[in-house]
């Protein structure tokens, strides 16, 4: 016992004990044989160690006690790296540093050659992450479910000023976190077809037969919680063939079909999907959601019955689960088909318990991103849940009718069956109806699902419909990012802020300390001067670490206006080649765009091409200098967010759900350029109008100029600045080599209607971006203002919005684990 005890201690021997067993025992290696990968694999499963005890004693109590359970499905999970994470949480910094220095390793080193986990694409997958981190802290029984993508997005590598994607494997040197469980194995099916047979007692049963079945395995990683005993679960699915292969073909010397239909099978789970918010109808993206949906319930059921046996009127009690997006929407059908077809439940009584259980989170307010699927498609991939959703189209709306009798207008507009020259599934429909709880994510967002995207649900079930405003982890966003802030954050407040954001309130004091204020600002150039190291590295251009660091970093898309950023620097670039007077500006560009997502390929290359031309005019003297940042991930977002200054966030307004980026950029001390749109309109109630820089058209003057009949060449003959910087796209003089290359941009502006209005927002745009820099030239003004940002973040913490779901809509509760 006494062993025990000291090699799950989180003493420096201890560490180094369990270190060296791994290296000898686990890898076969000793100190003179030992790679670099070796090294780091060795300090992650000796750190992973110090989480085993606490995470089978996490899962027994639940057991124990009989705990309410969360359960998040989500298709996406953006984690990132673990190992500086899961040290951060088990509060093993020191130690290992410790450990690192008596082995001649170098800490930083180790951390770098950790892949971020390919389980993601942008903000949906980080917000996943940040909610585990959250749950684990919070000690709620939570477990997030989703995919074990084998590769991830893609690589992005930009050449020629392009991008070019690559295959993320990020699996290929193993996963030392993850612990297969092949105990847990469940058959997926797909395709087939339903029959029907009465019992003795004269009930229907449907049975699923002639199916082609995928089996669903699973990887377990831990969910640490920060300073507590709590390690919940994350379960990722990985699909397998149900046999190795088909002996009939290998008996014949066919060997290559043998193995076909075995590699087949197990493409669901090879790639993640592209998810560029714009919805498209691919077969695979239907077969991965309803894989690890079907697996997921299954796993649920098992573990729920492990209890109740067969009594499942309790499930709703026990049972929370909640639906990120309308990926897992399918997920309603099945919980009714393993209810109804499988456990014998009536109806009605599997129906009661399925709206009891979900919960249905929307990401979205752009229509052509809400997912839809064909009627026909489903019925040949998914021929039961096909019935399953028509019967239950069917009774809500027999319901319906009983409130708007004798009105066919509203019952096609609330169908979850949409009508047209092909039928379609509205996916969000389904969830609103089968789920009890329907959240938006900021509360501009709730308010436009409210009262436009979904208003005549809102009509009808308006205690469905509430606001949980999306938040970040400041453990990862700021103490492990940002050490040197997060320490002088500390050594003026306490540690209180780890664990209630709120407690960043206690700064604002500070801000008037110019002692202070002067360490503040020591800590953001030490950050620029790392991230300057760091562009120099992957992009060889020397950056000015004392120039203003701007930075737009997300997904590329045209509705988060990454152009208009472009057309701002264009500007710029005119000014001071005539002269004008501005201090040093470096934008900084990184995002993905979607690969088959050509107008945002050609944003990156224009982005790019400015850049060469820019960068290297002897008459701009290095004032201006723009990057482009290859890969953006979390790992690169951690270099990114402590050194930047000001945060683009500047899509148009009433299109951006939320945004996660603004509060990471904000926690960091960074100030915001932005419009009215997604978390931004909070961020500027809690800091105050003075400390953000705000600019452009409202949701509602958008709706209103488009209503009356925006015209965009208005803008452009009325503003001679505008039409100069679009004839040089247009003309050439940004890709001299291919002058009608950036004319389809220059196009989609003017000949196409500007669709998310760039030219109606450019003036005003401009003129925030002018105020930019005379408060830039006020240092001390800057630095307060960026204080005084970081303490009223504390609404943006995951932790807050976590509570709030577990108060509001999952009805669970904390429960402690004592070791």
């Amino acid at each position: 016992m006494k062993e025990k005890n000291t090699a799950l201690s989180a003493q420096n021997e201890s560490l180094k004990t369990s270190y060296e067993r791994h290296l000898k025992y686990s890898l076969a290696k000793d100190e003179y044989s030992a790679t670099r990968h070796d090294q780091y694999k060795c300090l992650a499963l000796a750190i992973r160690d110090r989480l085993m005890e606490r995470w089978i004693q996490t899962q027994q109590m639940y057991y124990k006690k009989d705990v309410k359970r969360v359960y998040y499905l989500s298709l996406e999970f953006l984690i990132g790296r673990t190992l500086g994470n899961a040290i951060i949480n088990l509060g093993m910094m020191n130690e290992t540093l410790t450990l690192c220095k008596e082995l001649d390793l170098s800490y930083q080193e180790l951390e770098e050659i950790e892949n971020d986990a390919g389980l993601g694409n942008g903000g949906l997958g980080r917000l996943a992450a940040c909610f585990l981190d959250s749950m684990a802290t919070l000690e709620l029984p939570g477990y997030g479910y989703g995919i074990r993508y084998d590769y991830g997005l893609f690589y992005q590598k930009i050449i020629d000023g392009w991008q070019m994607e690559t295959p993320d494997n990020w699996l290929r040197y193993g996963n030392p976190w993850e612990i297969e469980r092949p105990e847990f194995l469940y058959p997926i099916k797909f395709y087939g077809r339903v029959i029907n047979k009465l019992d003795e007692k004269g009930n229907m049963h449907f049975h699923w037969i002639d199916t082609q079945d995928v089996m669903a395995l699973a990887y377990d990683t831990p969910i640490p919680g920060y300073n507590n005993n709590t390690v919940n679960n994350m379960r990722l699915w990985s699909a397998k063939s149900t046999r190795d292969f088909n002996l009939d073909y290998f008996n014949h010397g066919d060997y290559e079909k043998a193995v076909s239909d075995k590699a087949s099978s197990e493409t669901i789970s090879k790639v993640l999907y592209p998810n560029d918010n714009m919805f498209e109808g691919k077969e695979l993206r239907l077969r991965q959601e309803y894989f690890f949906v079907s697996a997921t319930l299954q796993d649920i059921i098992r573990r729920y019955k492990k209890t109740y046996k067969t009594d499942f009127s309790k499930f709703p009690d026990k049972v929370a689960i909640q639906l990120n997006d309308t990926h897992p929407a399918v997920a309603i059908a099945e919980l009714m088909r393993l209810l109804v077809d499988k456990e014998n439940l009536l109806w009605d009584d599997a129906w009661k318990i399925t709206t009891g259980t979900f919960g249905y989170t929307n990401h979205t307010v752009l229509p052509e991103a809400l997912e839809k699927w064909q009627v026909g498609l489903l019925e040949r991939v998914l021929p039961r849940h096909m019935q399953i959703i028509f019967e239950i189209n069917f009774r809500f709306l027999e319901s319906v009718k009983k409130i708007y009798p004798k009105n066919d207008d509203i019952l096609r507009k609330l169908s979850i069956i949409e009508e047209g020259a092909g039928k379609s599934v509205r996916m969000a429909y389904l969830a609103i109806v089968g789920s009890h709880s329907v959240n938006g994510v900021a509360e501009l967002h709730t308010e436009i699902i409210k009262k436009d995207v979904f208003d005549d649900f809102f009509k009808l079930w308006p205690e469905k419909f509430n606001n949980k405003t999306n938040g970040i982890t400041q453990r990862r966003w700021l103490k492990l990012c940002n050490p040197k802030l997060s320490e002088l954050i500390t050594s003026v407040i306490g540690s209180g802020w780890t664990t209630d954001l709120y407690e960043l309130k206690k700064l604002l004091p500070w801000a008037e300390k110019s002692d202070f204020r002067k360490k503040w600002a020591e800590i953001k150039k030490d950050n620029k001067i790392r991230l300057s190291e760091y562009i120099k590295q992957a992009n060889g251009i020397d950056i000015n670490s004392g120039s203003l660091f701007s930075c737009q970093a997300k997904r590329m898309h045209e509705y988060k206006r990454q152009l208009l950023n472009v057309l701002h620097i264009i500007r710029l670039y005119n000014l001071v080649k005539n002269g004008a007077d501005i201090i040093p500006r470096t934008f900084i560009f990184s995002g993905k765009a979607a690969p088959g997502y050509y107008m945002a390929k050609l944003i990156i290359k224009l982005i790019n091409s400015v850049a060469e031309i820019v960068n290297n005019d002897p008459k701009v003297h290095g004032l201006i200098k723009v990057v482009f940042l290859a890969n953006y991930s979390v790992s690169l977002a951690e270099k990114i967010m402590p050194a930047v200054e000001l945060s683009e966030q500047i899509s148009t307004a009433g299109t951006e759900a939320s945004g996660t980026g603004n509060m990471k950029f904000s926690l960091n001390g960074a100030l915001t350029i932005g419009t009215l749109d997604g978390a931004n309109v909070e961020i500027a109630e809690e800091v105050g109008k003075d400390n953000i820089f705000i600019f452009g058209l409202t949701s509602d003057q958008i709706i209103r100029k488009k209503m009356q009949g925006y015209n965009p060449w208005h803008y452009y003959n009325s503003d001679s600045e505008l039409k100069n910087v679009l004839d040089m796209i247009s003309g050439g003089f940004f890709s001299p080599d291919a002058p009608e290359r950036f004319k389809p941009l220059a196009n989609n502006l003017l000949g196409n209607g500007d669709y998310y209005m760039l030219l109606a927002d450019f003036r005003s745009y401009c003129n925030s971006q002018d105020e930019v820099n005379r408060t830039y030239k006020d240092q001390t003004l800057w630095n307060t203002k960026s204080i005084i940002n970081v303490a009223n973040m504390g609404k943006f913490s995951t932790d807050r919005t976590i509570s709030q779901y577990a108060k509001e809509i999952w009805d669970i509760k904390p429960a402690k684990v004592i070791i």
